[in-house]
């Protein structure tokens, strides 16, 4: 039996829907479109005087309790993503694909973050108002602290999700910054304003995991409970190949996220949106809560994956459940 949520019935704040109007982020979104097409931008406008959800989103920010911590957060983060990057080294190291791929692994190594992919950026990832000359995506994860993120949607959870976004954006303004002086092309995209590419489909095509029905990526070694930030380059990485754990599977018969979700936005079953048929939240009943609670994050916090300790040994059972399946499961000797 699921266990009582502590948020439903849940009803939209008035004011918050006022502001938003007729604005409808599933149509942005592209919900049930059967054609491919690049995204367009739904939410995080780096410019709310221009944006249609503009007020809603100001509105977002003015829920949240004054907080000297979390302001200096944000701050730390803004900084981050404002610092210049320096300028492109006139001459290009001679190293080997080999070679940049370890360098790359170094910025794990040394903390910077706790995942590193790369692949090659397709046009529907790239947001209707962005171009881009730069052909590969250098993707970079940073892992919460789950003792402080499980406290969401309280104020102590939303500080580690503005913490590791300040944390990704750091660790994407230094690879940038290397690459650079290498002699390649390299653009830093942080979030969670909008940049100019999606990241998750990359995160998804480089090896971070599967996308979950609560519509983020989940992986054995952290489960969701981590954030993306991304850079455009032109450095000749070689891709690294996507992953599979049979988490596909494992989501279509769990519905921890769909019981914990106050507004009800995480949909039981796959649908298709620009031309793609994947698991979908509802932009429309999620945005009013998430707006209230400065980020809400709860599916990501409840999703059995993200538990300490726990991913692996799920990733290892559902292994054996694929083998049992397909009939390759080898005797017990």
């Amino acid at each position: 039996m699921a266990k009582k949520n502590p948020f439903r019935p849940y009803t939209a704040n008035a004011e918050f829907k006022e502001l938003l109007g007729t604005y409808n982020g599933n149509k942005v979104n592209g919900l049930g479109e059967t054609a491919l097409r690049p995204p367009s931008m739904v939410w995080w406008t780096p410019d709310m005087a221009d944006a249609d959800f503009g007020e809603a989103q100001m509105w977002f920010y003015q829920q949240e309790k004054p907080d000297e911590e979390m302001t200096q957060l944000r701050h730390q983060r803004h900084q981050a993503v404002a610092a210049e990057l320096p300028p492109v080294a006139t001459e290009v190291e001679s190293a080997s694909s080999e070679t940049l791929a370890q360098q790359l692994n170094e910025f794990v190594t040394n903390g910077d973050c706790e995942m590193t992919g790369v692949t090659r950026l397709r046009p529907e990832w790239i947001f209707d108002h962005e171009t881009t000359e730069l052909t590969t995506v250098v993707m970079l994860g940073v892992q919460h602290d789950y003792e402080e993120l499980k406290h969401v949607p309280a104020l102590q959870g939303g500080k580690d999700v503005t913490r590791q976004y300040l944390r990704a954006a750091v660790a994407s303004k230094k690879v940038a910054a290397w690459l650079r002086e290498c002699g390649y092309q390299a653009e830093a995209v942080t979030g969670p304003m909008t940049g100019k590419i999606l990241m998750i489909p990359p995160a998804l095509e480089c090896g971070f995991g599967e996308l979950g029905k609560h519509g983020s990526i989940i992986n054995p070694e952290f489960g969701s409970a981590f954030r993306l930030s991304a850079v455009l380059t032109n450095a000749p990485l070689e891709s690294t190949p996507a992953r599979e754990f049979g988490i596909d599977d494992f989501c279509s018969r769990c519905r921890v996220c769909e019981n914990a979700c106050p507004p009800e936005a995480i949909a039981p079953a796959k649908q298709m949106v620009r031309g793609v048929e994947k698991w979908y939240v509802d932009f429309d009943k999620c945005i009013p809560f998430f707006a209230e609670t400065s980020g809400c994050a709860i599916c990501i916090a409840v999703c059995p994956w993200s538990l300490p300790d726990v991913g692996e040994g799920l990733a290892i059972k559902l292994a054996r459940r694929a083998e049992r399946l397909n009939g390759t499961a080898q005797p017990d000797v």
